[in-house]
C-alpha cells in the first residue's frame, strides 16, 4: 500500500516544500507519470455507464475512458462493441438488429455477432461475402451489478479481474436498497475524485447547500489519510467549528437556527457523532467516513447509510458523473427509503448540493497549483493510483500508460 504522505497529518504536510519551490507552486503533475498520462482514465477497470433498464435492443452510444462503444441488449444480456463500421466508420448505434443476436450497420447492412464482433453478414453483398468471418468489431466485456450496466476497458487484451474485486465490499453479501443519480458533467474525472476526497471544500462550497441547512459545517480540521487495504481513509483528528482570523476576523459556520454542534471528533458522517449506527455500516470499522479507491470510486459513510461516487472518464474534458445512496435494509422498510429519496434525497442531494461540486469540477484549470495544508487528500490519492496502477501495469506485463487507441479486430486503429 502506498506510504509517506498517506500516513502523514497535515502538520508534516505543512512542514514540507517550504521556500523557494513551494512559493512557485507545481507547474505539472510529473511527480505521478501515470496519473499524468490518465487524462481520459485508466484503463484495466470496470466502470459503469447507465442504468441496465436504460439498454434496450436498440444500440446507444457512450464514450468511456476514450473509448467509443455501443450497448445493446439481447435476449436478456448486454453487449458492447466498438462503435465503428470498419467499412466506412459509420456508427454502429445508428444501426438495429436485423436478425437475432446482431446489430447491423445502416449505411451497407454490414452486420456483427454481437458476443464476438465478428461480421456475419453483409446484406448488400450477398450470402456469399468473401469478408464474411474475416472482419469484426472489438468487444467488451459487460456485468450488471447495482442495477447498472459496467463495461471493462483493458489496458491490452488481458481478461478482466472479477467485477465483485472491484466493488465496495459491503456492497457484496449484504442487503440494500438504493437511490441514484447519472449524468454527464463537464471536466476531468481526476478533478471530480480529488473533489470528491478533498478535505477542505465541503465546509465552504456547501455551505449554503440547502442538504445542510440545519446542520453546522466545520471551519476547519486536523486530518490525517490512512491507507486500509486498497482504500484510503480520512481521519478527522481534530474538528474546530469556528476560528479568529488576525488582522481579519471571526469566521463560523454556526447559526441559531441549525443544531448545536458536538464538542468531540467524530468519524462517521461530516456534522457530528452519532447516537447509533446502521448495524453493517457499523461492522465495516471505517477509520474515517471518507474513503477513496481505484479507479476513482469515493465513499462517505453516514450513520444510517453511505453514499458513493464513481467517476466514469469519458475524455479529457468530460466524465459521468455516478452518484448512489444505499440504504443496507430489506423488506417493508425500503418503501420508506424510497419515499424519503424520490421526495427530497433525489434534488436536496444529488441535485444541489452535488450540483455545487459540479459547478468547480467544471471550472477547475490545474495544474498549475499551488496545494496547501488540506490537500494531503489530494497528494495521497495520487500517490495510491500511481503505485497502485505501476503495480497492475507490472502484472500485465507491459510499459504502457494505459492510453492506447482503440483497434478493430483486423488489428487496425479505430
Amino acid at each position: 500500500m502506498t506510504t509517506g504522505d498517506n500516513t502523514a497529518t497535515t502538520q508534516d504536510a505543512g512542514r514540507r516544500g517550504r521556500g523557494k519551490s513551494a512559493a512557485q507552486g507545481r507547474q505539472d503533475w510529473t511527480s505521478w507519470p501515470h496519473y499524468d498520462a490518465a487524462g481520459a482514465g485508466f484503463r484495466g477497470y470496470w466502470y459503469p455507464v447507465t442504468w441496465s433498464s436504460h439498454i434496450t435492443g436498440d444500440p446507444q452510444p457512450f464514450t468511456i475512458a476514450g473509448e467509443k462503444i455501443t450497448l445493446i441488449r439481447d435476449s436478456g444480456t448486454a453487449y458492447a462493441l466498438h462503435n465503428r463500421c470498419p467499412h466506412r466508420g459509420v456508427p454502429l448505434s445508428e444501426g438495429n438488429q436485423q436478425f437475432p443476436g446482431t446489430v447491423s450497420c445502416p449505411y451497407h447492412g454490414w452486420t456483427f455477432d454481437l458476443p464476438t464482433g465478428k461480421l456475419s453478414a453483409v446484406i448488400t453483398d450477398g450470402p456469399g461475402c468473401r469478408l464474411t468471418g474475416k472482419l469484426g468489431v472489438r468487444t467488451y466485456p459487460v456485468e450488471e451489478r447495482l442495477g447498472m450496466v459496467w463495461v471493462y476497458i483493458p489496458v491490452a487484451d488481458e481478461e478482466p479481474h472479477p467485477i465483485d474485486e472491484q466493488l465496495p465490499e459491503e456492497l457484496v453479501g449484504n442487503a440494500f436498497v438504493m437511490g441514484g443519480r447519472i449524468e454527464p458533467r463537464g471536466g476531468n474525472w481526476r478533478f471530480a475524485c480529488e473533489n470528491g476526497f478533498d478535505e477542505g471544500h465541503a465546509k465552504y462550497l456547501h455551505r449554503t447547500a440547502l442538504w445542510r441547512l440545519f446542520k453546522p459545517m466545520p471551519t476547519w480540521n486536523i486530518t490525517k489519510v490512512v491507507p486500509r487495504g486498497r482504500w484510503i481513509y480520512r481521519v478527522q483528528q481534530e474538528v474546530h467549528w469556528e476560528a479568529d482570523f488576525p488582522g481579519v476576523g471571526r469566521w463560523t459556520n454556526k447559526r441559531w437556527w441549525k443544531m448545536q454542534p458536538p464538542k468531540e471528533t467524530f468519524n462517521i458522517g461530516n456534522t457530528g457523532a452519532p447516537k447509533q449506527l446502521n448495524p453493517v455500516i457499523e461492522d465495516q470499522d471505517f477509520p474515517g467516513f471518507a474513503s477513496l479507491s481505484m479507479p476513482g470510486v469515493l465513499r462517505i459513510a453516514y450513520p444510517k447509510f453511505i453514499h458513493y461516487e464513481f467517476y466514469v472518464p469519458v475524455d479529457e474534458d468530460n466524465h459521468r458523473y455516478v452518484g448512489v445512496m444505499v440504504n443496507f435494509t430489506e423488506g417493508w422498510q425500503t418503501l420508506g427509503f424510497y419515499a424519503k429519496y424520490l421526495g427530497a434525497i433525489r434534488w436536496l442531494f444529488h441535485g444541489q448540493f452535488s450540483g455545487q461540486d459540479a459547478w468547480m469540477v467544471d471550472v477547475t484549470d490545474a495544474p498549475p497549483e499551488k496545494l496547501y495544508r488540506p490537500d494531503i487528500s489530494l497528494t495521497a490519492w495520487r500517490n495510491l493510483s500511481e503505485e497502485e496502477y505501476g503495480k497492475k501495469l507490472a502484472d500485465l506485463g507491459t510499459a504502457a500508460t494505459g492510453t492506447t487507441e482503440p483497434t478493430t479486430t483486423d488489428g487496425k486503429k479505430a
